[in-house]
């Protein structure tokens, strides 16, 4: 499949975009280089997210993947109001794919470069309370439990992914501490993940298959937790 202009060099150059914002972190710079933030940031986010979109609804046919910014590409300006780092701007691509009615509150996908590296992953990570009770009653469910530790199983089997959420050093008050899957009760959140610090890893490879290829090798955590949150 031909790579389309936008995300020829992707995503080098986009870190490469990054990196210099990182040392110039200021409204003034970012005007100065905005033909710079739509050509090596925005365009290929853009494409990326149709490309994905189109490529994840054959395995998860309501997956939500919006090409605009707050949607599927997450906003490059920081909100400062809180915060002691009033730096203006994220110094990080970030995209996401999710299935369910409100973004942050379903299992999805998601893919992250910096100039420190890269991460792909799914699941959800911080899940509403009303969901967390929701996930811990599924886990401490005989049948369910096991669906999840075996859909985990077969993920690690795939390669070299991690599973990450894990938060807590107890299990929860009114759970089983001897349940098999107690150790499952310890997160308040549920994700896998592969990432690595050398972005050249990933312009060596055909980026659309090989994310979408790890997408899928990780689907059958978002499966469950799509049927269990629901």
């Amino acid at each position: 499949m031909k790579t389309l202009p936008a995300l020829e060099n992707f995503p080098m150059k986009t870190v490469n975009f990054l990196k210099k914002l990182s040392k110039n972190n200021s409204k003034e710079w970012f005007e100065a280089h905005r033909d710079d933030y739509n050509s090596q940031f925005l365009e290929p986010a853009l494409q990326f997210v149709v490309e994905m979109g189109e490529r994840l609804s054959t395995v998860v046919p309501n997956i939500n993947a919006i090409p605009k910014i707050d949607k599927s590409i997450f906003r490059l300006h920081r909100d400062v109001r809180f915060s002691k780092d009033k730096s203006p701007y994220k110094t990080n691509l970030g995209l996401y794919f999710w299935e369910g009615s409100k973004k942050m509150d379903s299992s999805g996908f998601y893919f992250h470069v910096d100039p420190k590296g890269y991460m792909i992953a799914n699941g959800i990570y911080m899940p509403q309370k009303e969901q967390l009770k929701m996930y811990r009653d599924a886990v401490a469910d005989p049948v369910h439990g096991k669906e999840l530790s075996d859909a985990i199983k077969k993920i690690l089997k795939k390669g070299n992914y991690t599973l990450g959420g894990k938060n807590y050093k107890k299990v929860p008050r009114g759970y089983d501490p001897d349940s098999p899957y107690a150790d499952l009760l310890l997160h308040d959140g549920l994700y896998m993940y592969i990432e690595g610090s050398d972005i050249n890893k990933l312009t060596q490879k055909d980026l659309i298959s090989y994310v979408f290829k790890t997408f899928k090798d990780m689907l059958p955590v978002h499966q469950w937790l799509v049927k269990t949150l629901k």
